[in-house]
């Protein structure tokens, strides 16, 4: 089975623009065009606020309680998001599905980007599979694209923090 990247490329953007939140139009675009996205038209302060909005309707799908509630949020999303698919090509990229009408707002198109590429990641690898990191300080957000599906922090930076915590937790013990 080949899994398609434009749901883990999407939802990582996200959790990436959820955990520091872009401050301007220039910062999201910078971000945007640094996570690979061609951006078709001047970012605007109406783009941010958008996006912000997007990002809020995430985080609420990673916080969900099961996934029942997941899928509602993320279908609530889908349905503000609501475009059909489309073939489209761009100079260097080739022909590519669009989720999304043409000419979209920057800020149209991250929400529909999240909610799409949210969708493809939690339908093909499991629902459980978008999640806060476990080291209660830092709570990021993250997708679990591992293989064995049991990611628990958000890097490799926490797994590690976590590791050295529970050893000298088990070494004052003994």
């Amino acid at each position: 089975m080949l899994l398609n990247p434009y749901g883990e490329d999407a939802v990582n953007l996200a959790a990436d623009l959820a955990n520091r939140r872009p401050e301007s139009a220039d910062e999201l675009a910078d971000r945007c065009r640094a996570a690979g996205l061609m951006l078709e038209r001047r970012v605007t302060a109406d783009d941010l606020g958008r996006a912000q909005a997007a990002l809020d309707a995430w985080e609420r799908i990673v916080d969900a309680a099961g996934e029942q509630e997941r899928a509602d949020l993320l279908n609530r999303m889908l349905a503000e998001a609501a475009a059909y698919p489309r073939l489209a090509s761009h100079p260097g990229t080739g022909w590519h599905l669009h989720y999304r009408d043409a000419d979209e707002p920057l800020g149209s198109v991250l929400l529909t980007l999240f909610a799409v590429g949210t969708a493809l990641h939690l339908a093909g690898r499991g629902m459980h599979r978008l999640r806060r990191c476990e080291v209660i300080e830092c709570g990021k957000a993250f997708a679990d694209t591992s293989r064995t599906a049991r990611q628990r922090y958000c890097s490799q930076r926490c797994a590690n923090r976590d590791a050295v915590r529970r050893h000298r937790a088990r070494a004052a013990v003994a």
